[in-house]
């Protein structure tokens, strides 16, 4: 038993209440909210140094008898995506706290952009801490309403129209998970993932076709899984900077993570392996060719997020020690590296007055600096030597590999091509906005817009954090290794059952 594991969900709760309660003061707000997050990451470092040295971490509330009651549980695999979510969100609020803050306050009649992102951080956090879907699903909940006031702050027009498509396809998600419920209970008794993991194998075959189909199918639309991506390029560009940021970052890693935990301790064996793969390679090949015909940069990146889902799901599809934990290592590549590039592409916009390829030149001529912030991270995503991009995606093609046969070279073709069709786009958009003669949007005073130093420090940072990534590849994937045998072998439901005894 660990008493520390619900304060990642707490602590943010209790922080969006005070902040709501301070809201006409947004440097206390602001104070508190970077406490919170400072508190967070602290637990959840603790817990994932835990979860390593010790195991599963679990905690069951309630005083109901047998396995009636709701866990939280820590492993190796929940404690990295919390960690880096963590991190990650941590700096997305840093940066908030620059000039954008002022176009928050503006367009909100009451200052919610702290409590409504602490609340999405708490949402976050139950997602990966639930032990069995009921509680998975109230974290997708909490996190999706936060989502909704983020991504609509403003009411304009653009926003609400593609808040709209969001709003829609999440509440269809939402129905078909509370129907997954219904029928996962009424098939076996219970929601806890330990407990159907003993128990699914006794049902009929074609009972668990129809579950796990289900199960992809929801987390496939959270994850944007192709064909279930076509809402995300068009619901995530129209927002502010820092939320797009988090948005592209960390909410369809939640997704990739439902996934991956479900299959791994649900259906070990029926692991639907050529259908994932299927999945995995149109997801590649459909977003990046997205990518390639945008020429606005948040659109393409908003593609190439879908393209680089695919890479995660192949892993899971491989089903082996080595294919998963490339899977973990490069889903924690990528929440940082998304994150990154949306927070340079929101400083790109600022200098430049639009990111679209087609209005702007020569930023590597007005802002040097500008023009690396965007260089490291875009050649990281493109999976350039020695980023940790290039370290996940060796893993990911040594697994297909091993896997052999048709199927593994295929997939082998498929993610080389993918990868270098993202330096192609990566490449035109770098040849768009960064060489050539300067040319701006400059609106008003005919002055390019100034980077804030609150901003750059926070994007600075997260690069740091990538590069972090990289230098420590050795350690993390070696984590990452463990946590892809202890999905495999049984440890998860082991210490969920023993820690209700």
């Amino acid at each position: 038993m660990n008493n520390l594991l619900p304060l990642p969900v707490l602590l943010p709760m209790f922080g969006a209440a005070i902040t709501l309660i301070v809201g006409r003061r947004p440097r206390v707000q602001r104070a508190i909210s970077i406490a919170v997050l400072v508190a967070v990451v602290a637990v959840v470092a603790w817990l994932a140094i835990t979860a390593h040295r010790q195991g599963v971490q679990t905690l069951w509330f309630g005083a109901w008898p047998g396995t009636a009651g709701i866990a939280l549980v820590a492993d190796r695999l929940s404690a990295l995506m919390l960690l880096v979510a963590s991190l990650v969100t941590l700096g997305v609020l840093i940066y908030s706290g620059g000039p954008d803050s002022e176009e928050l306050s503006k367009e909100t009649p009451v200052s919610i952009f702290h409590p409504t992102f602490l609340l999405l951080c708490s949402g976050v956090s139950n997602a990966f801490l639930a032990g069995d879907l009921f509680n998975l699903f109230v974290g997708f909940e909490i996190l999706l309403f936060a989502s909704y006031v983020l991504l609509t702050m403003g009411a304009t027009r653009p926003r609400i129209r593609a808040a709209s498509i969001y709003v829609v396809v999440n509440l269809v998600s939402s129905a078909l998970f509370l129907i997954l419920l219904g029928t996962v209970y009424s098939a076996v008794g219970t929601v806890n993932l330990a407990q159907l993991a003993q128990r699914i194998p006794a049902l009929p075959d074609d009972v668990q076709v129809m579950i796990q189909a289900l199960m992809l199918t929801i987390f496939g639309l959270k994850a944007a899984i192709f064909p279930l991506s076509a809402w995300l390029p068009d619901s995530y560009p129209t927002a502010p900077a820092p939320v797009t940021a988090v948005f592209a970052g960390l909410l369809t890693k939640v997704g990739i993570y439902a996934i991956l935990r479900t299959q791994t301790v649900l259906f070990p064996h029926r692991p639907l392996t050529e259908v994932l793969l299927v999945l995995a390679a149109l997801s590649m090949l459909v977003g990046i060719m997205g990518a390639i015909a945008q020429s606005e940069l948040k659109r393409m990146l908003s593609f190439t997020l879908v393209s680089h889902i695919g890479y995660m799901l192949l892993g899971i599809a491989l089903g082996s020690v080595d294919g998963l934990t490339a899977t973990i290592y490069y889903t924690s590549h990528h929440i940082t590296i998304q994150t990154t590039l949306f927070l340079v592409v929101g400083l790109v916009g600022r200098v430049a007055g639009s990111t679209s390829l087609e209005r702007i030149s020569g930023l590597v001529a007005v802002s040097p600096l500008l023009a690396t912030l965007f260089f490291v991270p875009a050649m990281n995503l493109s999976g350039i030597p020695p980023f940790s991009g290039f370290i996940g995606k060796i893993g990911l093609l040594q697994a297909s590999l091993d896997f052999g046969g048709v199927w593994g070279w295929t997939m082998v073709t498929v993610a080389l091509l993918t990868s270098l069709l993202t330096l192609y786009a990566i490449a035109k958009a770098w040849n768009r906005a960064f060489w050539g003669e300067p040319e701006l949007v400059t609106e008003g005073s005919g002055e390019p817009g100034t980077m804030p130093r609150s901003m750059v420090g926070a994007t600075v940072g997260m690069i740091a954090l990538t590069l972090a990534l990289t230098f420590g590849a050795g350690w993390l994937y070696d984590y990452c290794q463990q946590a892809a045998i202890a999905l495999t072998d049984g440890d998860y439901v082991r210490a969920v059952m023993e820690g209700r005894s």
